[in-house]
């Protein structure tokens, strides 16, 4: 080995060393939950989330949470890209060269209207950030706080995705497909929990939240009078039985160990007590966890709407919804960033603090990250232990216990950066681009 390369190798060697901020130790872990929990940053967060809380905008409508989310970036000297998928915004902390590593938050509210009472009540009529994105954004750049006061030790780039229209519309795919994530190798997530104590955190390897679909059926008969059905082709009777039949897809047809739901959530037609109308729409939601298991539901779904719909004489279609409502995959966590959150979790909070996360029915578009590269969501608790429990997400009491803020902000930080070491440690040590770098 040449004299240069040996230079080189020991710089390496001294550049790791006199880096302890990106280790496994406690000491490591402990130095970014403290800094998140200084006044500096948990104040600015808490003032962050509020202020988005307040002004709640829905799906590739976050033009005001972007510019906020824009002008905290400036403020911080990161530099981003927007927009991205309409309004998203994508930020750079690091040495802007591989490897890279990506943090998300999604920044969209929902259609609800808010019924808790505080001082920082959504002020948007019949909208309400009810899913906790106000405090993922605020997480997230609590995390790009604490990263970019540490950038040159960074050994490589963590990629800030501040994403919009999570909630149904696809936002994760528009994101991938700006490429965006062209040359990230893999992509971290949270999202928080009602159910689990402030401080701790849940995930599992594999399938976590179950893939969802959409269906709606139109079964058209020909209308009448309600007091001489034999001139009529009654839809209503038809549909009935599509609904009975759909349930045997779950009951007859599945294995009951490999969890999946077939829901018909509506059901409507016909105005007046008297008569039967032409036609009647139902239409619900479908989920499994893999792809395999959603695409026969969906194939069965079809067969069953349109193969009874025939048998009492109705005509039926069948529309999946593909444009209003995307499809979404399964998530599905990489089993070695699982151990790496094992790992990241249990020297942060504490082995009692990480436990293993039940199969949720609900589902994440996080997951069609997992299937452009290896990606991890886990659950952060927010529930405050002084109280019994807390609204579930999707609902107008929904609130979010602001202490849980540091938490979400410090592992965040924490497994970007110890991702990246592992990846650096993984390199060979006298590469010439490597050296170059240095």
């Amino acid at each position: 080995m040449g004299f240069a390369k040996w230079v080189n190798l020991l710089m390496v060697f001294h550049f790791f060393a006199a880096t302890p901020i990106f280790s496994h130790s406690s000491s490591f872990t402990s130095k970014f939950l403290d800094l998140a929990k200084e006044p500096e940053i948990f104040d600015w967060m808490v003032d962050i989330r509020r202020k988005i809380h307040e002004n709640p905008e829905l799906g590739y409508e976050e033009f005001e949470t972007s510019k906020l989310i824009r002008s905290e970036l400036t403020k911080l000297s990161i530099p981003y890209k927007y927009p991205v998928a309409v309004t998203g915004v994508v930020g750079f902390i690091g040495t802007g060269s591989s490897p890279f590593v990506a943090l998300r938050a999604d920044m969209d509210a929902l259609p609800i209207q808010e019924l808790v009472e505080w001082e920082h009540k959504s002020k948007v009529a019949g909208k309400m950030h009810a899913c906790g994105h106000d405090a993922h954004v605020a997480m997230l750049l609590g995390a790009a706080k604490i990263l970019i006061a540490h950038e040159k030790e960074i050994p490589g780039t963590v990629v800030l995705v501040f994403q919009p229209g999570e909630e149904g519309l696809g936002g994760a795919k528009k994101i991938i497909d700006s490429g965006a994530l062209e040359n990230v190798s893999a992509i971290f997530g949270l999202h928080v929990d009602p159910t689990l104590p402030i401080g701790e955190v849940s995930s599992r390897s594999g399938p976590l939240f179950a893939g969802s679909g959409f269906f709606e059926a139109i079964i058209s008969g020909k209308g009448g009078h309600a007091a001489m059905p034999q001139y009529s082709i009654d839809p209503i009777v038809a549909a009935s039985n599509v609904v009975l039949s759909l349930q045997h897809l779950i009951s007859r047809e599945s294995d009951p160990l490999d969890s999946k739901v077939l829901t018909v959530a509506k059901f409507g037609g016909g105005d007046a007590l008297n008569v039967i109308p032409d036609s009647i729409t139902i239409g619900g939601t479908f989920r499994a966890f893999s792809r395999e298991n959603m695409m026969h539901l969906k194939q069965r779904i079809k067969q069953v709407v349109i193969g009874q719909a025939s048998v009492y004489r109705c005509n039926a279609t069948v529309n999946f919804l593909d444009e209003e409502i995307p499809y979404m995959p399964p998530t599905f966590n990489n089993d070695e960033l699982h151990e790496l959150f094992q790992s990241v979790a249990v020297n942060l909070f504490g082995v009692n603090k990480v436990s293993s996360s039940e199969l949720v029915m609900a589902s994440e578009d996080f997951a069609s990250y997992q299937e452009a590269i290896p990606g991890y969501m886990f659950l952060l608790g927010i529930r405050n232990i002084s109280v019994k429990s807390l609204a579930i997400p999707h609902n107008p009491h929904f609130t979010v216990d602001e202490d849980a803020l540091p938490y979400g902000a410090a592992i965040h930080a924490s497994l970007a950066s110890n991702y990246l070491l592992k990846l650096h440690q993984n390199l060979p040590l006298v590469e010439e681009k490597y050296n170059d770098e240095l």
